[in-house]
């Protein structure tokens, strides 16, 4: 085998998962095995109109409509898998016209430049995935560009229900339309959970307007308490769909630190002390560095600040009155703590409390 050639024969088995260990990083999808979950540790969350909800890193659900399903990372997964992402249907719901349901996944234009869409030289790729339903027919999703002009509504077929199915789409790359090939979204992927006819539109071709499914492809949302998992996405470079890239937990990690970091103590223990100075008599202030370099500069939110402690010494303690994002860049942050009666310039610890937690959100 000439060097530098990988034989992807003796690396695939049945299940999708690479046979010979870690071989690199052709998956486009980041966290495509659901395994990390660094907002809500698994538990359920509700996909609303106001934001777009995370219920695994990366992946986040959309919705015209409120409390019509909920979303979480589960351990309900095919062989070769640990996790998988779970959508429950909370009512029997008809979706309007205008109405969108589904779980996507934006990749980084820096991640997606060599592609090439938009010039001649498009490439195909290949999306791949594991997914089981209690319903049955052909749902659908769709692949698109970040100012949603141009789309794509793929088609698939899930055959029986309650299994587990493996699931293929190859894409001709787009010679058409603006693709941005920077830190803002290069492509979007979309799986529809129920989708209207205004969002919906033909399998199998590009077209120049946004579209989130296929028409007539299946409604999650339509059956109450109907359920969908998927696990194992993949996109690649190809016309083929080869064996799940699987890379270690720390590098999965990291790349999802790139667009959201949390800050937190797990289990309700102890710890998670920064050290800080007192900037004024009525403020304390932190400094820190972030574990990966975000996408852009981050949002914060954090718990409230009766959820941490000042310790000041020989001062004693205080509960801070606000917590807030004083200054930050993509690699560092400064966080402001209110308190009273503090002495310039000295030193002190804060502690956070088993529900604190520190968010940066740099997400897509």
């Amino acid at each position: 085998m000439p060097y530098g050639t990988v034989n992807a024969d003796l690396m695939t088995t049945s299940d999708g998962v690479s046979s010979s260990g870690l071989y690199g990083y052709k998956n486009r999808i980041i966290n495509g095995a659901m395994v990390i979950d660094q907002r809500n540790a698994g538990a359920s969350v509700s996909p609303n109109t106001s934001v777009d909800v995370f219920p695994c890193d990366r992946f986040a659900v959309q919705a015209s409509q409120n409390s019509k399903c909920t979303a979480q990372q589960v351990t309900t997964a095919p062989t070769g898998f640990k996790n998988s992402l779970k959508i429950t249907s909370s009512s029997s719901f008809s979706v309007g016209v205008n109405d969108y349901f589904d779980i996507y996944q934006k990749i980084e234009g820096y991640n997606f430049a060599d592609m090439a869409f938009g010039t001649a030289s498009a490439a195909t790729f290949t999306l791949s995935f594991w997914v089981q339903s209690s319903l049955t027919g052909t749902f659908g999703g769709s692949v698109y560009n970040n100012a949603f002009n141009r789309s794509y509504p793929f088609s698939y077929t899930i055959n029986s229900a309650n299994t587990w199915e493996y699931k293929t789409v190859t894409i001709a790359g787009d010679q058409s339309g603006t693709w941005t090939t920077d830190n803002t979204c290069g492509l979007g992927v979309g799986f529809g959970l129920g989708v209207g006819t205004n969002y919906s539109g033909t399998s199998g071709a590009w077209t120049g307007s946004g579209k989130f499914a296929p028409t007539g492809a299946t409604s999650v949302v339509g059956t109450n308490g109907a359920t969908f998992y998927i696990t194992g996405v993949q996109l690649e470079k190809g016309s083929t769909a080869t064996s799940f890239d699987y890379r270690p937990y720390s590098a999965e990690l990291a790349m999802c630190q790139r667009y959201y970091e949390v800050l937190k103590t797990y289990d309700g223990a102890a710890g998670a002390s920064l050290f800080g100075f007192a900037a004024s008599t009525t403020s304390a202030q932190v400094f820190g560095s972030f574990q990966v370099t975000k996408r852009t500069t981050p949002t914060f939110t954090s718990a409230s600040a009766s959820n941490y402690t000042l310790y000041l010494g020989t001062a004693g303690t205080q509960t801070p009155s606000s917590v807030t994002l004083d200054a930050a860049n993509a690699n560092v942050y400064a966080l402001g703590f209110g308190a009273t009666s503090l002495t310039l310039n000295s030193g002190f610890k804060i502690y956070m409390n088993g529900s604190g937690y520190y968010a940066f959100n740099a997400e897509l």
